[in-house]
Parts: C-alpha cells; structure tokens; sequence
C-alpha cells in the first residue's frame, strides 16, 4: 500500500510538473521550439512568410540567428497587407534595402522580454506606458488595455499582442497584428 502511494504521488508530482513547463504556443500552423533560433522558427509560420521575405531582403537572416537575446514584435501577413497598396513591394527592391532595415530593426529589442514583464512595467509606470528602444534606435510603448498587450510605434499605431512569450533559443517573439512604422 505504501508503495502504491508512493508510486502514485511520483506520478502525480510528474503529470502536474508538466503544467509548469508548458509547451511554445503554434505559431502560423507550425510548432515554435524553444531551442531554436528566431530564424529556424519563423520560416516554418504560414504567417510569418512577409517578414521572412523581408529579413532575407534587408540581410538580416544572420543578426536574428545570433546569440541575442532579442524581443521581436513579429507583424503576421494580414499585417503587411494592411499597408497602403504599394507599400511592401517596393521594400524588399535592393534599392530600398536600408529602408526596409529601419522598419524592420524598429520591430526589435536588445533583451529578451515576456509578455508579462511588459505589462508590469506598463502598468506600473507613471504614465501607463513602457517605453522601449529598438534596435533600430526608433521607439516603441508597451501598454495594457483591457487585459491585452498592445504595442505602439512613434506615430501612435498601436498593434495588438495575439500571441505573447513564443520562447526561442535566441529571445522571444511576440506576434502582433500591426506593421509597427518608425517616423
């Protein structure tokens, strides 16, 4: 009898253990591991294929596969699409090769911050708003509106978090539904 409990208990500790460590979230139909790079899990999200595009057009497949850790705010397709007609096209043209760096480096921070570091620190900041600096040297606000995260740019565009805290090896992505634009 002792053993049984014994056993049952190990069981027990192990199958509620496994709550703690939850699983990344699917991101665009495709499962994102944590031991792998922003990169090596962005390629695989059906929603995610404008911003591959348009990393490999600015050439920074190799920054977002280094050691970070970064935060990136991951804009879906529906994202790009939303953009006035003309828009994205003309960015991923070499020409406009540093254009599209901007925009794409202002969707990204040096430090790896989950979803629920940014909204304690938007919450308890004076004005309701974290302010983060981009790689880019651009800014972004955090800030929490009933119950969700939402990201501004310098415009005041504000990009709604669907998916926070996709943990990578490199940092962590949080999806928006927002193209995020730098002035």
């Amino acid at each position: 009898m002792i053993r049984t409990l014994q056993f049952s208990s190990t069981i027990a500790a192990l199958l509620l253990g496994g709550v703690a460590f939850a699983a990344n979230p699917d991101v665009g139909g495709a499962p994102m591991f944590a031991d792998k790079n922003i990169v090596e899990n962005a390629v695989n999200s059906a929603d995610h294929t404008t911003l591959v595009a348009a990393v490999q057009a600015a050439g920074l497949v190799d920054a977002l596969m280094g050691d970070g850790p970064f935060t990136v705010f991951a804009p879906v397709n529906s994202a790009f699409a939303a953009l006035p007609d003309g828009t994205v096209e003309p960015l991923l043209k070499p020409e406009n090769k540093g254009t599209l760096t901007k925009v794409l480096t202002a969707h990204v921070i040096a430090g790896k911050l989950s979803g629920t570091e940014l909204m304690a620190k938007s919450r308890n900041s004076a004005d309701g708003f974290f302010h983060l600096e981009t790689l880019s040297g651009d800014a972004l606000s955090a800030q929490v509106k009933s119950g969700a995260l939402y990201i501004y740019d310098e415009s005041g565009n504000a990009g709604r978090v669907t998916i926070a805290d996709v943990n990578q090896s490199n940092g962590v992505i949080h999806v928006v539904d927002t193209v995020l634009l730098p002035k």
